[in-house]
């Protein structure tokens, strides 16, 4: 089987994200029904970490050992990576010692030149670019709350980072609308796409016509890790991009409300909000887990029905 790697969103068509879907559900019923299903045993999970994690660790590491593997946690600073070994002999050497192997780190060239010299496959975890897995867990989120996500708008609200990035490739693959706003300064880099998935992107320097019907609001925070010199300035720029309860109610009167978590209450999002009736959030952390259970039984088994494919 060819290796298949998933660094970005757009690394899947529609039909396997569908299919992941579906597949994230059914190994969510055998977890909530404490069903036993080992279909990556004896396989060897190894996870590098060169930024600090707590759902992104917890949840490759449960997932791996609940579908009968092992994971092996290495972190940069305790390994030869952090001493200058050149990426791709790194690659060379761990992925002959294990079955898959994911990464969180800092610019997406490392984990695409990791790739490219990988014999097995390569989750991204995080990079400054991407965040496909939490977009991954947050639309499976939506559909087990409101159905399809196709022809809906989804507002992101705050800094254009890593998940708006992956918001953005969701919207074009999945056909949605994605509805931007950021304060002047800090706009989302069209030139990092594609002329399919900008058409899907509207921009709007008022937050609250971002929000305007919206079927799902969402944001994350402010200062994102490696940035943090950065936090005063941003404090003052996004003052006026807290998603509160007046945006939530320009809103779809069903509209959701996620965050990727960890979240600072009262900055970019109001704690009436976070731990209101319409946030999600708790779900859409604990659905990381089935998520990523999915895809790597998908990785390393393909497709494990026929009758699922298409």
């Amino acid at each position: 089987m060819q290796i298949r790697h998933f660094l970005q969103f757009k690394d899947c068509s529609p039909q396997e994200i569908d299919y992941l879907f579906r597949r994230a559900a059914i190994i969510k019923q055998k977890f909530k029904r404490y069903e036993p299903y080992y279909p990556l045993q004896d396989r060897t999970l190894v996870m590098i970490f060169e930024k600090a994690s707590t759902r992104t660790r917890l949840s490759f590491e449960a997932g791996m050992h609940q579908l009968g593997g092992s994971a092996i946690y290495l972190n940069t600073r305790d390994s030869q990576l952090g001493r200058g070994e050149p990426v791709e002999d790194a690659a060379q050497v761990i992925s002959r010692m294990c079955d898959i192997v994911m990464i969180r780190t800092f610019e997406q060239d490392i984990i695409e030149r990791f790739a490219k010299s990988s014999r097995v496959p390569v989750i991204n975890g995080l990079t400054n670019e991407y965040h496909p897995c939490q977009v991954l867990a947050d639309i499976f989120t939506y559909i087990e709350h409101r159905g399809s996500i196709q022809g809906k708008t989804v507002a992101w609200v705050g800094d254009a980072n890593n998940m708006s990035h992956s918001w953005l490739q969701a919207a074009a693959l999945l056909d949605f609308k994605l509805h931007v706003s950021t304060p002047p300064g800090y706009a989302l880099n069209q030139a990092m796409f594609t002329p399919n998935e900008l058409a899907h992107l509207s921009v709007f320097t008022d937050p609250m016509q971002a929000c305007q019907g919206a079927d799902l609001v969402t944001t994350d925070v402010w200062t994102s890790m490696g940035y943090e010199a950065e936090n005063e300035t941003r404090l003052q720029a996004f003052a006026d991009w807290q998603v509160d309860t007046e945006m939530m109610q320009v809103a779809q009167p069903n509209a959701l409300f996620m965050h990727c978590l960890p979240a600072h209450r009262g900055e970019e999002v109001s704690a009436e909000v976070i731990d209101g009736p319409q946030s999600v959030v708790w779900d859409e952390a604990e659905n990381r887990l089935h998520v990523q259970k999915a895809l790597m039984e998908f990785l390393l088994c393909g497709y494990v029905d026929w009758r699922e494919h298409g």
